[in-house]
This record gives structure tokens, sequence and C-alpha cells, in this order.
């Protein structure tokens, strides 16, 4: 295997990560309630932290809305949709990650406005602190394989260029 095919099979490996990272994202958009359910029983009410209240206040108020008003859950259903569409577009970068780089600039800035976004929003909306920075670190987490895949990209393509000069 040529360095370049081992650099080409890395790359493949990484995005593929970050193609798995992002649907299982969008997946767990979708059943909302019986996951904070399940936080809420993980930090019961009872044990006083700031993680249980959370997860009582969160779980009480997703209760309230199912009830009352489940079609706003439409809302996190489109959520999800989001993540499968830009899982389904580095399929690109999959399949030809030299000649769609492209979709690795895309990724790390989409990255890199997670946490602005975050801060922000979660702000607005009075999500405590600790959750934002937990919404932030998906960015950082995205961003890594993303940087090194665009790095590794570009070097074949200063290989590529260098070997055609010769």
């Amino acid at each position: 295997m040529s360095k370049e095919q081992a650099t080409l099979r890395r790359i493949r490996i990484l995005t593929l990560l970050f193609i798995t990272g992002v649907v299982i994202s969008g997946v767990t958009a979708i059943p909302l309630v019986s996951e904070v359910e399940m936080l809420a029983r993980t930090f019961p009410d009872s044990s006083g932290s700031v993680v249980s209240e959370w997860a009582e206040r969160v779980r009480n108020s997703l209760h309230a809305v199912q009830s009352q008003h489940p079609f706003l859950f439409y809302g996190t259903d489109w959520l999800a949709f989001g993540h499968f569409a830009i899982a389904i577009a580095f399929i690109g970068a999959l399949r030809d990650p030299v000649r769609n780089r492209w979709l690795f600039d895309f990724g790390l800035i989409a990255c890199a406005l997670v946490i602005p976004y975050a801060l922000l929003f979660g702000a607005i909306r009075g999500i405590p602190v600790w959750w934002r920075l937990i919404d932030c670190s998906f960015g950082i987490f995205g961003a890594a394989p993303l940087w090194c895949c665009r790095k590794w990209v570009r070097q074949i393509q200063g290989e590529s260029v260098r070997a055609t000069q010769i």
C-alpha cells in the first residue's frame, strides 16, 4: 500500500467516524421523552445535584409538552433530519476525499459555529452553563477528525502537485 493510499484510508476511517457521530446525534433528537426519563432515573431527584434538578425540570417540561402540545416535537424531528442530511453529504468526502475537500472546510466551519450558537441561544433559553459546555463539546469533538482529514487531503494534494511537476 502506497503512502497516499494509506493516507486516504485514514481519511475515510475518520470521515466514517464523523458520519456515524452525526447520525447518532440526529437519532437521539427523536426519542427525547424516553431519553430524559432515563437521565432522570440515572440522577434521581433525591440526590439534589444540579444534574438531577435539571433532569427533573426537563422531564416535567417534556411531559407537559407531550400531553398538551405534542406537535412541538416535530421541531426535533427536523433537527434529526438536518443531521441525517449532513451525514449524507459527507458520503461525498468518503467516496473521494480529495475532490470533495470542501466538505471538510464546511464541517469545520459548522463545528466552530456550534460554540457561539450554543452559548448564545443557550443563554437566551435559560440552559445551564454546564449543559451549554456539553453542547459546545460536540463542535470540538466533531472538528478533531475533520481537521485531520483536511490536513491529510492537503498533504495528498501537495504530493500530487509535486508529482506532476517532475
